[in-house]
């Protein structure tokens, strides 16, 4: 096991609430990078926040905060949504975001909290449906799109949930939770292993998915993904290990019965290449 799958186990072992959201994204991007220097790439996520520090009275209301934080960040600073090439691996990798400033919806609400959380504004990433987004979760609610660097209000959340449904859709609370750690990193790591299935680069997908099982061991689908991943790559005996291991798991799921019907075919495989 190279150093870099070490440390990650070793936070994934953490409690949510001690996961450090920044150096387990840069520990991620270290399977691109193996030369990567987290500390580096940290210590500019602390002269970012020095920055903003300095133009941001910590006796302002919150919502002026905000509106001196993002224009920090997206007008002086330059960070951004790559909407031209939104599927670039880069956009995935927070030293790229960091080198490049631009990104996607999930890796520039990182850079953002991590700014935030500096400045002690209580700003945490939110799993919404479609685009994530982040939010001050304490009293005022501000709802922020680092995608397109705005804030942006609940009436808006609602007309983007309705363009997802194609019908109006009540804005759940639950829709605005703030997403753990844990989740926002294993939502990294989907992004990249399905860029990387659709461009049938398998082997990096495969280092990905297994990234996502160091940090959910037991998530029976992650473990399906892994496993058609493996088959993908001719290693029939560790595919039907994951494939058998997901049917324990999930017999009942809704792709299980399709998956227990190909059994037999991988088994003739693996045992030809025992």
């Amino acid at each position: 096991m190279t150093d870099m799958r070490k440390r990650l186990e070793t936070l994934a072992g953490l409690p949510d609430s001690q996961i450090d959201v920044a150096e387990a994204a840069l520990i991620i991007a270290q399977e691109e990078y193996p030369a990567l220097n987290i500390g580096s790439y940290l210590a500019r996520l602390d002269d970012l926040a020095a920055a903003a520090k300095a133009r941001i009275p910590s006796d302002l209301p919150v919502e002026e905060k905000i509106d001196k934080l993002n224009h920090f960040l997206f007008s002086e600073r330059g960070f951004a949504g790559n909407q031209k090439d939104y599927y670039d691996p880069r956009n995935s990798f927070l030293n790229d975001v960091l080198d490049r400033r631009t990104g996607i919806p999930i890796t520039l609400s990182v850079v953002y909290c991590e700014l935030a959380g500096r400045l002690d504004m209580d700003v945490r990433g939110v799993s919404f449906p479609g685009h994530f987004l982040v939010r001050h979760v304490r009293e005022p609610e501000v709802i922020i799109d680092p995608f397109f660097g705005t804030t942006i209000s609940q009436e808006e959340c609602a007309r983007r949930l309705e363009a997802i449904y194609g019908r109006s859709v009540p804005l759940d609370d639950r829709l605005m939770e703030p997403a753990t750690p844990r989740q926002i990193l294993v939502r990294i790591l989907n992004n990249l292993k399905q860029i990387y299935k659709e461009r049938d680069d398998f082997l990096r997908a495969l280092r990905f998915a297994e990234q996502i099982l160091i940090l959910t061991p037991d998530a029976p689908r992650e473990i399906l993904e892994r496993g058609l991943l493996y088959q993908r790559l001719e290693c029939f005996a560790s595919a039907l290990r994951d494939i058998e291991r997901y049917l324990e798991l999930a017999p009942n799921d809704k792709t299980a019965s399709m998956i227990r019907d190909a059994l037999p075919e991988l088994r003739r495989q693996a045992a030809l290449l025992h």
